[in-house]
């Protein structure tokens, strides 16, 4: 093998980590990585003040995500997986059932208002409790506004963190969830509510 064939090789099985020089330059505002999970493959996204994005890939491509990420807080997105290593490490211990709270630090900027204050009372419901649309939409200062309530929790930018998987129909049934109702599904027997 020729020498410019083995530096090309080194380039093509391990591309330079750039995200550090970009962070320390103030160039990165947004990061994110991919990881697998029980409930399919999920993309985390993260900024200074916290993790900003949690997102199925099964609905939206990676690109997609990415590209709403860049039109709603900043185009300067990089790929930098070790930025990510806690909530990662928290979200694989939740799964496993070694975690019952998350203790990561969370940048609410992608809700607004209402919506914001339904996925805060949402934030509070302990692992193995559930709540009603009308209940969280109560907690958020509308009693009455729980459609509002269920579209806040459609629109949530961090499920299973905020775990809106545990808002539930005032009969009991389950409701809508974002990822689907067999994610949901999942979600709500890992925390022993099935």
């Amino acid at each position: 093998m020729s020498r410019i064939e083995q530096l090309l090789a080194n380039v093509a099985s391990d591309p330079p980590d750039i995200s550090a020089a970009a962070e320390a330059a103030g160039l990165l505002d947004v990061a994110y990585t991919l990881t697998d999970s029980p409930v399919g493959k999920l993309l985390l996204a993260t900024t200074p003040a916290g993790l900003v994005k949690l997102a199925y890939l099964d609905g939206d491509d990676e690109a997609d995500v990415l590209q709403r990420l860049a039109a709603k807080l900043s185009p300067r997105i990089l790929a930098s997986p070790r930025q990510l290593d806690e909530p990662r490490r928290e979200l694989e211990e939740y799964f496993a059932g070694k975690r019952q709270r998350f203790d990561l630090p969370l940048d609410w900027s992608l809700s607004h208002g209402f919506s914001r204050r339904v996925l805060e009372a949402t934030y509070g419901i302990p692992f193995g409790s559930v709540s009603t649309y009308s209940g969280v939409a109560s907690q958020a200062g509308s009693p009455r506004a729980y459609r509002a309530a269920g579209n806040a929790l459609g629109a949530n930018p961090i499920p299973i963190i905020v775990p809106c998987h545990r808002i539930l129909h005032a009969d009991g049934g389950l409701g809508g969830y974002t990822g689907g109702l067999e994610r949901k599904r999942v979600l709500l027997c890992l925390e022993g509510r099935l």
